[in-house]
């Protein structure tokens, strides 16, 4: 099996993962909280967003990115990761 394929498998496999986990597991649980209780909840992990910083580092990937990638990407997922943060506070202290 090549590269592309192995990547794209475990793609098809976590979307369906995921997709399971949210709606037999996440869907009925947030159904019983308040709105802003599980807003919350939904905006907590895109708050580690920041994560995506990485790609400024060099030597974290094999080549270097092109930097019309990289800035655009790790400053956006900086600024979703903060953006986040801030719903979540909001969301928890109305």
């Amino acid at each position: 099996m090549n590269v592309q394929a192995i990547f794209g498998l475990q793609f098809f496999l976590s979307i369906v993962l995921w997709g399971a986990i949210a709606k037999w597991l996440l869907n009925p649980w947030l159904d019983e909280k308040p709105p802003n209780e599980a807003l919350s909840w939904l905006a907590l992990p895109h708050a580690s967003r920041h994560i995506g910083m990485v790609f400024l580092v060099p030597g974290v990937v094999a080549q270097p990115l092109p930097e019309a990638f990289a800035n655009p990407a790790a400053y956006g997922d900086l600024a979703a990761g903060v953006l986040a943060l801030l719903a979540f506070i909001a969301l928890r202290t109305n």
